[in-house]
Order: structure tokens, then C-alpha cells, then sequence
């Protein structure tokens, strides 16, 4: 059964290499398209031919080369190259009959590639183009109703599909955009959750700095400690995140730690509590090994809490809990500070809902038990098959 589900899998990505290579290089691809329509055209030149039919010569067959040839810049002119080849192929018929094709090859490849690459008016004259040229095509040929038929279909088949091919381009160009944009999102979230963390404890760290100077030296010296240990500690993530970003094989230019997790938690908190506030850190249900994804998500949605308590709560203490409740994971933040002031909804709390956001999950923000202080509620969805350590 699994060798069965390898085969579709390296078939993709066989056909998806092939792609980005072609998308690389486009000059190959158009020589190779006009290879096998060339190939094509030459079966009635090299299958045996009955007495009762046109002669299949080397003129003849040099003149239907001369079709295939401007298939090559197809994309670069498709308007001229439909010209061209109708020219090539009026030639053939007038002045050298030689043998006919089951099918206008040139001429639905060129169809193809104007509705497929082409702006409207050249569309629009493709269009009165072939409304002239097929009819006179059957004209010169057979002049019956049943060649006209086919030959209007299979050419509208072919706009079709080309058009078709230029609707699936546009969404994948737009779905790229879209993904760049969320990714940039996520970028700027995550520095923001970084920059303001460290920049936050660093100043208050400072500003308690030159009291501490004066009345507790020791104090001091520890307040500088954090100080020194918050920057570090905000560079190493500022390199982890620029190291995944920053193209090329330099592998060796940023560390590529995992993201940090439940297990940065308590290291967290303590920075914290070196910024002189007391903050209480339990979790309930067990400590379960979470998806590297929604570990990392629960990390930045506690730091981002903190952070706020440190910068606008005035509080004395805050405590911070995660219980895994069956499928679920409450993540609570509550402090004793002066609790939500008006037009205080920031970056950082809208951070936070969004990422609950991105994980199934919701976030809350109001104040605190019976109304003293602020809390930070977030639910979020933990896998059925994540294990619990002990």
C-alpha cells in the first residue's frame, strides 16, 4: 500500500520540478513545443502514401517547416507568429500541395498562447483573424460544412483552454500574494512580540537602575544583569527569525534554534520577576507536549501579556496558568494593576486575538476576578494525540 502511495507523490514532484524549470527557462520550452509539433507534421511525410494522393516532397516538407519555425516566439510576438504561420501555410496550399494534416497544429498552438498570454485587443483580433481565415481555410480545402464545424471547434477549444490557463495563473499569482502577505504579518507580529518583550523590561530595569545605585547596590548590579540577559536573549530571536528568512546557503551566519515553547515559559517569567514584579507561574491537567506550531504560539501569547502588565498594568503581581482541559488548552494572564483603560486595545492585544485566531482558538480580554485588574482568557485546541510528560 505505501509503495502504491509513493508513485502519485514522486509523479508530482516530478511534474512540479518540471514546471519550475520550465518557468525558468521558457526559450527551451518553445523549442521543444516547436520540436513536437514539427514531429507531428511529419508523420504524413514519412507513413506510406497511396498513389491517389499528393506527393509528398522536400519542398513541400521545407515549406511546412517554415509553419512550425515562428512557434519558437510565441510568446514574445503570438499575434505576428499567427500571421506568419497563416501566410506559411497559404503558401503550402497554393503554391506546392503537398500532404494535409489531420489537425491545424500551428495554428491551435498560436490560438492557445494569445488567450493564454495576450491583452484583450489582441484577443479581439485573433478572434476576427480566425473568423476569416478558417472559413477560406475550407474554402481552399475540402468546402464542406463538416470541416468548418471541426475546425471552429477545435479552435475555440483552444482559446478556451488558454484562457482557462490564464484564470488558474492569475489565482496561483494572487494566492502567492496572499500567503507573502500573511507571512509578512507573522513576521511583524513576532517582532513586535520580541522587540516590545525586551524593550519594555529593559526600561523598567533602567528607570529602578539609579534608585538602586544609591540604596541597594546589590539591586543594581542585578537590574543590570537582567538588563544584559533580556537584550541577549531578544538578539538570539531577532537571529533565529532573520536566519529562516535570509536566502542562500549561509548556514552558518544565525543560529537556527527551534522556536521557543512551553519550556521557555518559566525562563520567561523570571526575566519578568527581575523587573521587580511577582509573578506566579502553575499549570494544570499535566504538561503536555504540544505541536512545535501552537507551543511557540502559547509562548509569544504569554510574553505579550506579561509585556502589557509590565508596560501600562501598574501592577504588583500577576499570575499566569495553562490547563489543559481534555482537547483544549486555557491559557489564562491576570494581574492586580488598574485594570483596562479606555483606547487601551494596542498592538499587543490584537496580536494576541490574532493568534488565537490563526490556531482555531479565541481570546478574551477584560477585568479581572471580581473586577480588580486585567485578564488575558485564550482557549486554544490542543491535538487528541499529543502525549503528556512526566
Amino acid at each position: 500500500m505505501a509503495g502504491r502511495g509513493e508513485i502519485p507523490g514522486a509523479v508530482r514532484g516530478g511534474w512540479e520540478r518540471a514546471r519550475r524549470w520550465g518557468a525558468a527557462n521558457p526559450w527551451a520550452v518553445d523549442i521543444g513545443i516547436a520540436l513536437l509539433v514539427q514531429a507531428a507534421m511529419t508523420m504524413p511525410f514519412v507513413l506510406p502514401r497511396g498513389p491517389e494522393l499528393e506527393p509528398a516532397t522536400w519542398p513541400a516538407y521545407g515549406l511546412t517547416t517554415l509553419t512550425v519555425l515562428p512557434l519558437v516566439w510565441r510568446r514574445r510576438a503570438p499575434l505576428a507568429v499567427l500571421l506568419a504561420m497563416l501566410a506559411a501555410s497559404a503558401l503550402y496550399k497554393l503554391a506546392l500541395e503537398g500532404p494535409g494534416q489531420p489537425l491545424p497544429y500551428t495554428g491551435l498552438v498560436s490560438v492557445y498562447t494569445i488567450a493564454a498570454l495576450s491583452p484583450p485587443w489582441k484577443r479581439l483580433a485573433t478572434a476576427a483573424v480566425m473568423v476569416v481565415a478558417v472559413p477560406i481555410s475550407v474554402w481552399l480545402n475540402t468546402r464542406s460544412a463538416r470541416e468548418l464545424t471541426f475546425s471552429l471547434f477545435v479552435f475555440g477549444a483552444a482559446y478556451v483552454f488558454g484562457r482557462l490557463q490564464d484564470a488558474r495563473q492569475r489565482e496561483h499569482r494572487i494566492d502567492a500574494e496572499r500567503a507573502a502577505a500573511r507571512e509578512r504579518a507573522r513576521i511583524a507580529r513576532e517582532m513586535h512580540d520580541i522587540l516590545s518583550h525586551a524593550v519594555s523590561l529593559m526600561v523598567v530595569q533602567a528607570e529602578a537602575g539609579p534608585v538602586a545605585v544609591r540604596t541597594a547596590p546589590e539591586r543594581a548590579e542585578a537590574a543590570f544583569e537582567a538588563i544584559s540577559a533580556t537584550g541577549r536573549d531578544a538578539m538570539v530571536q531577532l537571529r533565529q527569525m532573520l536566519g529562516v528568512l535570509r536566502e542562500g546557503s549561509e548556514s552558518g551566519s544565525a543560529p537556527r534554534e527551534p522556536q521557543p515553547d512551553l519550556s521557555g515559559i518559566p525562563e520567561l517569567v523570571e526575566r519578568v520577576r527581575a523587573s521587580g514584579l511577582t509573578v506566579t507561574y502553575a499549570t494544570e491537567g499535566g504538561v503536555r507536549a504540544l505541536p512545535p506550531a501552537t507551543g511557540a504560539n502559547v509562548y509569544r501569547i504569554v510574553q505579550e501579556a506579561l509585556t502589557n502588565v509590565v508596560k501600562h498594568a501598574r501592577a504588583r503581581t500577576a499570575d499566569v496558568r495553562l490547563a489543559h482541559e481534555g482537547g483544549v488548552l486555557r491559557v489564562t494572564v491576570t494581574d492586580d494593576g488598574r485594570g483596562p483603560q479606555a483606547g487601551s486595545s494596542g498592538h499587543g492585544l490584537v496580536g494576541i486575538r490574532e493568534r488565537a485566531a490563526a490556531h482555531g482558538g479565541t481570546a478574551a480580554m477584560g477585568p479581572g476576578p471580581g473586577g480588580r485588574g486585567f485578564e488575558v482568557r485564550v482557549l486554544l485546541p490542543v491535538p487528541s494525540e499529543t502525549g503528556v510528560r512526566t
